[in-house]
């Protein structure tokens, strides 16, 4: 069995995940004792002795939705969106252009092309917008999108707002950064497991294993509850052509 809880796990939010996972696996009654921090996500996602995961929407809906168990989504109390919703945030340089559209050739960090945060909702409202990011750079995360924006390497980046909220409470180099737009709310990092496996008792899990948890992880994470969102919320999201 595996368990991993990759999304939103750096060194100030490790033992905080431990945490969490300790009081979901007492509900639940099974699972391995640890998170698994070695094995690359897409293993993970698609291991068929996956008990619990978590996902971006835009994996789920293009490629894992008919593979895993939709358990449920976590609430981070996102400013401006529903309840297990989230949203992308553009920073750039602190002091520069608040013009989103006057970025449309200039260097344009994103984490990941399978990111619904870092790609697919900065080019959906680009285009509503009425225009493409054009010089678009891979960072390979979140945060090196960030840093890449306040090194000069690049000059603008679409942020998840969770890991937003954890940069500026961990990393120095997010003051010299201003967010100048935010994207429209989508559902969150759904929770999954293997195909098969029981939604209800997970969800129950999840649900009993976040009311444990004690005030300083809750804080650490950001963590609010777990929602359900229903698969068809993911699916209905639209995808802009890949980099």
């Amino acid at each position: 069995m595996i368990a991993s809880l990759p999304m939103y796990d750096r060194p100030e939010t490790a033992r905080a995940n431990d945490a969490l996972w300790t009081r979901i696996r007492a509900a639940l009654g099974y699972g391995p004792l640890r998170l698994d921090r070695k094995r690359a996500p897409w293993d993970v996602w698609s291991d068929p002795d996956l008990v619990l995961s978590q996902t971006c929407g835009l994996p789920f809906r293009t490629r894992l939705h008919k593979q895993v168990t939709l358990v449920g989504t976590p609430d981070y109390g996102i400013e401006g969106a529903p309840p297990g919703y989230y949203r992308s945030v553009f920073v750039v340089r602190r002091g520069d252009s608040h013009d989103l559209p006057a970025y449309r050739a200039r260097r344009f960090a994103y984490n990941d092309a399978g990111s619904q945060s870092g790609w697919a909702a900065a080019q959906t409202h680009a285009m509503s917008l009425g225009f493409r990011f054009e010089n678009c750079l891979a960072s390979g995360a979140h945060r090196a999108s960030a840093r890449m924006v306040a090194d000069g390497r690049a000059d603008i980046a679409a942020l998840d707002a969770v890991s937003w909220r954890l940069m500026l409470a961990h990393d120095g180099f997010a003051a010299g950064l201003e967010v100048i737009a935010a994207s429209e709310p989508t559902p969150g990092l759904p929770l999954i497991s293997a195909r098969g496996r029981d939604q209800a008792q997970l969800f129950a899990a999840v649900r009993a294993g976040i009311e444990a948890l004690d005030a300083a992880s809750r804080r650490a994470l950001g963590l609010r509850a777990l929602v359900h969102i229903p698969a068809e919320a993911y699916l209905a999201v639209p995808t802009p052509p890949a980099p």
